[in-house]
């Protein structure tokens, strides 16, 4: 049996960086909501600071956060069902780096355009309408 380097517990390979940003992307979406929760809230105790709080979440960096929390999600929730598969299927475990491939693949095919279509309103307001 290969000695581990000192001082490490990566184990390589797609299962590991998919549990890493499993992870991650849920601690990310959980502040999302908790965020979401208290400002939505915010409307019951004083209006006028609500409209101030949604005012600021029209702008271009918002806008690519935006993206990321999408991106976050898509992928959280494609890993998930890999995980899923990997539990529940027989075949699962035999498969699961081929899945890690096809989420990723999947994830790409759909932020792509999604991505294009989330920005080009801000996109157009920062740099003028192409038309």
């Amino acid at each position: 049996m290969a000695a581990m380097p000192a001082g490490t517990i990566y184990r390589g390979g797609e299962g590991m960086w998919t549990w890493v940003l499993h992870r991650i992307t849920g601690v990310g979406v959980f502040f999302f909501l908790l965020v979401h929760v208290l400002d939505t809230a915010l409307v019951r105790v004083s209006p006028a600071e609500y409209d101030t709080v949604i005012a600021t979440y029209k702008t271009p960096i918002i806008n690519l956060m935006e993206v990321g929390l999408v991106g976050a999600v898509l992928f959280h929730a494609l890993n998930g069902l890999r995980i899923i598969l990997v539990d529940f299927w027989a075949k699962g475990p035999r498969y699961q780096r081929q899945m890690t491939w096809a989420i990723g693949a999947v994830w790409v095919v759909l932020m792509v355009p999604g991505t294009f279509f989330m920005l080009k309103h801000t996109v157009e307001a920062m740099f003028g309408s192409a038309s």
